[in-house]
């Protein structure tokens, strides 16, 4: 065992039993859940490291529960993989939207399941050892894992952390979809680049009036983080 616990809220039990013998045998502790009401008194209580997480649910769908645990202070940093029947683009770009941190869509193999779930993973783990960064009354704390602006916490998701603190640390240069892709999610992912468009929307909408304009588009090449107008 890694030490790392999966909860898995879908309402098939054989998809549930397949998802557990796979990650069990990559060394994972696997929590269960049939529906949303189920899976919310699972997060509370035992806190897991991540959730693959069904978007057709009976009751309270699975977009609902992920949109309301993104608000909740104490669960907002827990990463979210959809899982979805649902191919089409819009319905993946929502899923993101309300802040999950990717999708999969069935049917999937068990070997690419495991892939992104350690991606995301990985990605969610956080970097020690740093320095703060601050550019005027933005000050991200690499340590603690917090912004804040103007001395006032910043609410974004873990993406959109990762996103700013990659901007923070390569100021003045743009980079293109594929780059930040490689550097902010990691090469291996599975992920369009057009999610890129949608974390950084999040970003300015996190940073306020005040710092969006920090996140600058380069029309024709991508994004730069900049001081200068």
């Amino acid at each position: 065992m890694n030490g790392k616990s999966i909860l898995i809220v879908d309402d098939e039990a054989p998809i549930r039993e397949m998802i557990v013998v796979a990650l069990e045998m990559a060394g994972y502790e696997c929590l269960e859940a049939e529906n949303s009401q189920q899976a919310h008194a699972l997060i509370i209580d035992r806190q897991p490291d991540l959730i693959l997480l069904d978007w057709m649910l009976p009751g309270t769908s699975g977009i609902e529960l992920a949109r309301r645990l993104k608000r909740d202070e104490l669960t907002a940093d827990t990463p979210i993989i959809m899982l979805t029947a649902k191919g089409e683009e819009d319905n993946k770009i929502q899923g993101l939207e309300v802040g999950a941190d990717d999708y999969i869509t069935k049917p999937f193999s068990p070997r690419e399941l495991v892939a992104r779930l350690k991606a995301v993973l990985r990605r969610a783990a956080p970097s020690d050892g740093e320095a703060p960064i601050e550019v005027g009354g933005l000050l991200l704390d690499p340590i603690s894992h917090r912004v804040t602006i103007d001395g006032k916490p910043a609410e974004m998701g873990p993406t959109e952390y990762r996103l700013l603190q990659f901007f923070m640390t390569h100021q003045e240069r743009a980079y293109t979809r594929g780059q930040l892709l490689d550097q902010v999610w990691g090469g291996n992912v599975y992920v369009e680049e057009r999610t890129v468009d949608v974390h950084i929307r999040r970003l300015r909408k996190a940073l306020g009036e005040a710092y969006e304009n920090l996140v600058q588009t380069v029309r024709g090449t991508g994004y730069r983080f900049s001081s200068k107008v």
